[in-house]
């Protein structure tokens, strides 16, 4: 029987997708996208995406898996959005028709989206490629669409409702006498969001670089600094690292390379593309030549 101080594991190649996530799932070159929702709710609109990990974290960890030139669609989030990328090339654009900046990130870069952004994102490499992502808070909210998002949801069946769950009418799925449709985001509150121009994002990225030891990626001695929530350090480990016990829960991701996890009375090997939850007030050692992040919640030493 696994300890209930035991870290749990949920493995890359254990990833249950969701092909439906969200309002923009059939539009035309969006339609080949999955979404993973790893440890808490998300902001999936489908009631059937799978959660993988529901404990309360003090934020959330998903995930996108897309195909060469697979887009997905102009939206804002309430709460942070936080991407690194595992695998793929990358571009995020902003504003409402993703044409008031562009960013490229690759392999081992982090982005960190604001709130009340328009942002989208397409896979431009050659290969399918991976985002592992973080939201903050442990109800990150729902998700305001661009306003043509809602339009190309109609033609092809897709109605998302005020309750924030979508409805696929192409499948035979009826809307709900008593329910109320998500109405179309509106100019004002468009014009309400926030705009970036292509120097302002690219400070929104912490690059790729090759290092030793825990370094801050999200944190206030960190490249990008402003309040999440939470934290985000990256780790490269050549060896044995010191025992450590952290106040708050945290969860490791592994970007290159093999880790393990130990513990009194246990040890958990992580390949590339696993994730991990530790327990709060867990001592434990990391070992293992490998890259990896590692987010803290709230109350985190």
């Amino acid at each position: 029987m696994t300890s209930p101080l035991a870290p749990q594991v949920v493995r890359y190649a254990d990833l249950r997708p969701c092909h439906n996530a969200f309002i923009d799932s059939r539009t035309p070159g969006s339609e080949t996208k999955e979404n993973f929702t790893i440890i808490g709710p998300g902001v999936s609109e489908n009631p059937d995406q799978f959660v993988h990990i529901a404990a309360p974290h003090g934020f959330n960890i998903g995930g996108a898996r897309q195909p060469p030139g697979c887009v997905n669609s102009q939206h804002s989030h309430d709460t942070a959005e936080v991407f690194v990328v595992h695998s793929g090339r990358w571009r995020f654009d902003l504003g409402e028709h993703g044409n008031d900046a562009r960013v490229e990130c690759g392999p081992g870069d982090t982005i960190s989206l604001p709130t009340r952004t328009f942002r989208g994102f397409t896979n431009i490499g050659d290969d399918t490629g991976f985002l592992w992502a973080v939201l903050g808070g442990d109800d990150p909210g729902r998700v305001t669409w661009a306003p043509k998002v809602f339009d190309l949801a109609r033609d092809y069946g897709l109605v998302l409702l005020a309750s924030g769950r979508l409805v696929d009418t192409a499948k035979g799925e009826a809307v709900p006498d008593d329910a109320v449709p998500m109405p179309p985001t509106t100019p004002d509150q468009v014009a309400a969001l926030t705009r970036y121009t292509d120097a302002q994002a690219e400070h929104l990225v912490a690059r790729d670089r090759t290092g030793s030891g825990e370094t801050p990626v999200i944190a206030a001695d960190g490249p990008l600094a402003a309040p999440h929530g939470f934290t985000l350090h990256r780790l490269d480990l050549d060896g044995a690292g010191e025992a450590e016990t952290v106040a708050g829960v945290e969860v490791i991701f592994v970007h290159r390379g093999a880790l393990a996890i130990d513990w009194d009375g246990g040890q958990i090997d992580m390949g590339e593309g696993d994730t991990a939850t530790v327990p709060r007030g867990l001592s434990r050692t990391l070992s293992g030549t490998a890259t990896a992040f590692i987010v803290r919640g709230p109350g985190s030493a």
